[in-house]
């Protein structure tokens, strides 16, 4: 456990005694006021309180010092324990007194709980701060033999560091005296080498080139066909297009010429019936004027044809003020498509 986690502890300890302790120190005092206030000469009422107060007073000092004490771990020998426990037998004594006068056996155990977890929580937290205590003091313990034998080690690991150091220098001496002996043979040997590697790198760099030459032809004997062949794509990528654009063309004017037939027939129905003998119904009518406007009929056999006044005719011609609409007229070949 870290430090910061005994803290922790620590804290969580110290506030829940001080919170036991405070809680049971008030429930104490507005227990036993009524006790003393009825045992107390009339006139001397006011005094009920102070009893309870110093008692709980007694209680507060305890386990201050107890949490003190353990902290320092310290020993204030046998009376703070006859403090502790005469004060908590008198907190009890007094909390249960006025039940126990009534006879009321609940009510003494239940105005007991307060005192007595007041007593076992200030035994239990003294008990937890010295098992703390100590087990902090095993750490430091553990830590300063650790620490000690760091030194030793560092110290034994600097004196064989000195040792292989003079070790080294002699052994670095030796090999400085060999190596000058040994670097007049070294550079006859070297020079016989470069001359070799010369000779080996002239011969290296001769099949080199040849190798590159080869390469660069075969790479471009590659580039050749590869331009070939998508050449040859491209041609017949294009004549693929050039025939695909044909039949879209030819497609086209098909169905424009299948449209401009259904239009022709579907105008021709509506012109066929011949005068109407009474108006004929607004949508049906509108249908009529617009096959006669695309027909390129007067207007007044529109009149004739549906049965409306010259006057709805006309307004009705006026909304569609185009003979033809250029649904019927067959496309052009653009420009693009005659290039192809």
């Amino acid at each position: 456990m870290s430090p910061a986690q005994i803290r922790s502890a620590e804290r969580a300890l110290t506030a829940g005694t001080w919170a036991i302790t405070f809680g049971a120190v008030l429930y104490s005092v507005l227990t036993v006021t009524p006790l003393m206030a009825g045992h107390t000469p009339p006139g001397w009422e006011w005094t009920a309180p102070i009893l309870p107060i110093v008692v709980d007073a007694a209680v507060v000092i305890v386990v201050r010092m107890d949490a003190t004490l353990a902290r320092l771990n310290g020993d204030g020998g046998r009376w703070p324990v006859v403090l502790r426990w005469m004060t908590g037998l008198m907190t009890v004594l007094l909390n249960i007194g006025l039940s126990a006068l009534d006879k009321d056996g609940v009510g003494v155990a239940v105005h007991s709980v307060a005192p007595l977890l007041l007593i076992v929580t200030a035994e239990t937290s003294l008990a937890y701060r010295r098992a703390i205590g100590a087990a902090l003091a095993a750490r430091e313990t553990a830590e300063r033999a650790e620490r000690e034998q760091r030194e030793q080690r560092a110290e034994a690991r600097r004196q064989e560091e000195r040792v292989d150091r003079l070790a080294r220098f002699e052994a670095a001496d030796r090999a400085d005296r060999e190596r000058r002996e040994h670097d007049a043979s070294v550079a006859r040997e070297q020079r016989e080498h470069e001359a070799g590697m010369v000779r080996e790198e002239r011969a290296e760099t001769a099949r080199r080139e040849a190798a590159e030459r080869d390469e660069k032809a075969r790479r471009e004997a590659a580039e050749r066909a590869e331009r070939e062949r998508r050449e040859h794509e491209r041609r017949e990528r294009e004549r693929r297009e050039r025939e695909a654009s044909e039949r879209e063309r030819a497609a086209r004017a098909e169905s424009v010429r299948r449209e401009r037939e259904d239009a022709e027939r579907a105008r021709a129905e509506l012109l066929s019936a011949g005068p109407a003998d009474e108006r004929l119904p607004e949508e049906r009518a509108r249908e009529v004027v617009k096959a006669a406007i695309e027909a390129g009929l007067p207007q007044r056999q529109a009149v004739e044809l549906t049965g409306w006044s010259v006057g709805w005719i006309a307004a009705r011609y006026k909304e569609h003020p185009v003979a033809r609409p250029a649904l019927h007229a067959v496309p052009t070949t653009t420009a693009e498509e005659q290039a192809s």
